[in-house]
């Protein structure tokens, strides 16, 4: 997805404004995760962003994966750490943890990030075979991920959910077919790998979507009116291509205020959190 948009917010990332006041409502681990992964001969950890309630020693866990970097021509983003205050609120609010990992090369993360460029890495490939294998690459993290989080003591792994925006929730679809061991459901905000009208973009996303269809399971498809990058007929198009192939899932249109851009629903909880809280629902 594209650079995030900004946000008037007067706390900082672990308190919220209640009657004037910021209040702590959640506690804040940054962490780094080791992985089997070596690049030139060393180890290659993964920053992960936890954040957790107040209160308690073992929590039902989400782990929320991030969107891209617009066209991925400035690689100063690459090292913007992505986490959500309204995830994180929604999901602590109701007992749960949240984890936000930085895939390789992103945020504080070691490595090469190294999900799909045009081979002189000026920006992101539209070119199925590359773009195709850069999804690869990021899916290795995300097992890899998934592996981590399951082997903490902090974790109920008997309820674990995944999810993620942009790239991170076309990720999560893919993901949970490979994983139906461990993911109770996937949530997909504004899902998809390559934006609309990006070379072979129509091929890319549908393999990737379709991949997910062979998880048992449901997945929630969140996403807005006027996206910069994936039009609602599109992402429209892309359900219907997975629910074809056998994939079960919700999927949501919503509208945020004029003039705001779509791809970034994840910011308005108000819009989204009856869906999500008839999903968790179901995994009480």
């Amino acid at each position: 997805g594209p650079v995030p948009e900004p946000i008037e917010d007067p706390c900082g990332p672990t308190s919220v404004l209640e009657n004037g006041i910021c209040q702590t409502f959640t506690i804040l681990e940054q962490v780094r995760a080791e992985t089997p992964f070596q690049e030139g001969g060393s180890p290659v950890n993964l920053e992960v962003l936890l954040f957790k309630p107040l209160e308690g020693e073992r929590f039902p866990t989400i782990v929320f994966h991030h969107g891209s970097t617009g066209n991925g021509s400035d690689p100063a983003l690459f090292e913007i750490t992505f986490w959500s205050k309204s995830i994180a609120r929604f999901f602590v609010g109701r007992g749960w943890m949240v984890a936000f990992p930085q895939r390789r090369g992103r945020g504080n993360s070691d490595g090469l990030y190294d999900e799909g460029f045009k081979p002189d890495r000026s920006g992101y490939s539209c070119d199925s075979e590359l773009s195709l294998a850069g999804a690869a690459h990021a899916l290795d993290d995300l097992n890899v991920i998934t592996d981590w989080i399951r082997n903490r003591a902090d974790v109920d792994t008997t309820r674990m959910l995944v999810g993620g925006t942009s790239r991170g929730g076309i990720l999560s679809v893919a993901h949970i077919a490979e994983r139906p061991d461990v993911y109770l459901a996937a949530i997909n905000f504004v899902g998809g790998w390559i934006a609309e009208g990006c070379g072979d973009h129509r091929t890319i996303n549908r393999t990737l979507f379709v991949d997910g269809a062979a998880f048992p399971g449901e997945s929630l498809w969140l996403y807005g009116e006027n996206d910069s990058f994936y039009s609602l007929p599109y992402s429209r198009s892309n359900f219907d291509a997975f629910s074809s192939a056998g994939g079960l899932g919700t999927m949501i249109e919503l509208q945020r205020a004029p003039g705001l851009n779509g791809h970034f629903i994840i910011n308005d909880g108000d819009l989204w959190r009856s869906h999500m809280d008839q999903l968790l629902d179901r995994f009480r």
